[in-house]
């Protein structure tokens, strides 16, 4: 108990004395995951958009795919990434594996998805409101996505939030594509899961700490913004 205490003290100083180790694996964190999500935000949302909106052949099965991918296991996504990758894949001349470029592939792989079916299902709740409106006005359908997408931008945040959310919180995949290496490809999670193995439980729960706080404020964030976007058709 007394062990189990002291690592809970220790954590807490870690914290409080802004140790450089933490920061730096926390801003690691943050840079990787921000910019798979801000990649992820220019390709998904337009993405679930123009599922909403489109009508061509295999609309539904295609709908049915990234609601499926939505759940795409991390370790798949990552031995595929690193398989392309890899000295021998189709992008191996690049030299990414082990990097942090590697990562924000692999995370992008796996925020597209579900960025991409969240605003599929926000614009489509939208175009069956306006969809006489636009076709009165003779939109194209890539005018139509871009009005769309401009009037749902604020329940469209909820998706890049989820998005940040399940970017930060994953481990299979930048594992295998970053390698865990330290001051290099060490982000929250994955130097949660060598720390722990290692023995290190103040700096691993410091880190837990530092994660769990920022989930439950993109959730809380994620929360409120739906709230407001209610109040706000009400």
């Amino acid at each position: 108990m007394g062990g189990f205490s002291q690592a809970f003290a220790d954590a807490f100083s870690l914290l409080w004395d802004f140790d450089a180790r933490v920061f730096e694996i926390v801003l690691l964190s943050l840079q990787v995951s921000g910019l798979a999500v801000l990649i992820g935000t220019f390709i998904g949302l337009p993405l679930g958009a123009c599922l909403a909106v489109g009508s061509f052949p295999g609309k539904q099965t295609a709908a049915v795919i990234v609601n499926g991918f939505m759940g795409l296991p991390s370790v798949v996504v990552g031995v595929v990434v690193y398989l392309v990758l890899s000295r021998s894949g189709p992008m191996g001349d690049f030299g990414l594996l082990y990097t942090p470029s590697a990562m924000v592939i692999a995370q992008v792989v796996l925020v597209v998805p579900l960025m991409a079916a969240i605003a599929r299902q926000v614009v489509e709740d939208t175009w069956r409101q306006y969809r006489e409106e636009l076709a009165a006005l003779r939109f194209g359908w890539r005018d139509t996505v871009r009005v769309l997408l401009h009037d749902c931008r604020f329940s469209l945040s909820v998706a890049v939030l989820a998005g940040l959310g399940r970017a930060m919180s994953e481990v299979g995949a930048v594992m295998i594509v970053g390698g865990n290496i330290d001051r290099s490809t060490r982000v929250m999670t994955t130097a949660i899961a060598l720390e722990t193995s290692k023995g290190d439980l103040p700096l691993a729960i410091a880190l837990g700490m530092v994660l769990l706080a920022l989930i439950l404020f993109l959730n809380a964030g994620a929360f409120a913004l739906r709230t407001s976007v209610m109040r706000r058709f009400e």
